[in-house]
């Protein structure tokens, strides 16, 4: 059952102790609200301002749990904050499994001050759950996928698309990583995991990923410097760098280019022109 009371007192609270800084919002010069406000925080969850407002007021439908996965993500709480609000709206806690889709508030700080970076957050399994603007003008909105597509592993075998970003030459390169990692975390996660299901979907599909999967290859790392054959600036040579959250098995991604260089020049339009690639 829910707890409208205890759940209105939790989201006021934890609203009034974020600064718009601390998302990655400007405060603006004429600021008296203490904390964020409720229009601000409707936004970093993806809901209308009327609605958000009915729950700090005890008032409104039971929010479902998505509207409550949406609200814990907006207000970067912690799993441990996470589950007491599943609780106070009457819902059952997800079950806590490493590459879940709650990213933890200390990386989501992080990421939050990388507005005019290429990043994302991905999960183990190469789902992207954020992505920076200039992320998205880089490699499109990789957001948009559903089921097993979320998977980068996965559309590079069964999508011709998601290699059109990636000079040829480097194209077998990426498909022994993925297959590699696939096994990588099959092996860490067990045969009943996500990424088996995924190495079981992939093997009727596509003939190369069934002969690197019988290869075994294990502990292909990617590459310091990523190339994109961008539609819109040319080519890009980026050097990535990982953050890991070893709780969630989150990776924050950031992409950067040589300062000087021909690619530095290229992300600097990149991010005028901001553009995403058809694909």
């Amino acid at each position: 059952m829910i707890d409208r009371a205890g759940l209105a007192g939790f989201l006021r609270v934890r609203r009034e102790s974020l600064q718009p800084e601390d998302v990655g919002m400007p405060r603006g010069a004429r600021r008296r609200t203490s904390g964020l406000r409720r229009e601000e925080v409707a936004v970093l969850c993806h809901m209308s301002t009327d609605y958000y407002s009915r729950l700090e007021r005890e008032r409104g439908p039971q929010p479902s749990e998505q509207m409550i996965a949406s609200i814990a993500q907006g207000l970067h709480l912690s799993l441990d904050e996470r589950d007491h609000l599943f609780l106070l709206a009457g819902h059952q806690p997800p079950a806590r499994r490493p590459g879940g889709d709650h990213i933890g508030p200390g990386m989501l700080r992080i990421f939050d001050r990388l507005g005019d970076t290429p990043a994302e957050i991905v999960t183990e399994l190469g789902e992207t759950l954020r992505q920076t603007p200039l992320g998205v003008a880089l490699v499109g909105d990789l957001g948009r996928h559903s089921g097993p597509s979320r998977s980068i592993g996965y559309r590079w075998f069964t999508d011709p698309s998601a290699r059109e970003l990636h000079p040829a030459e480097d194209h077998e390169f990426y498909s022994r990583m993925y297959a590699s990692g696939l096994r990588g975390v099959m092996a860490l996660r067990g045969p009943g995991s996500r990424a088996a299901q995924l190495a079981d979907l992939l093997a009727p599909q596509s003939e190369e990923f069934r002969r690197l999967w019988q290869e075994h290859e294990v502990g292909i790392r990617p590459r310091e410097v990523k190339r994109y054959q961008h539609p819109a600036v040319g080519l890009l040579e980026l050097s990535c760098q990982i953050l890991l959250d070893p709780e969630q098995a989150h990776m924050l991604l950031v992409y950067t280019a040589a300062p000087g260089s021909e690619s530095y020049e290229r992300l600097q339009l990149l991010s005028v022109v901001g553009s995403a690639p058809a694909t």
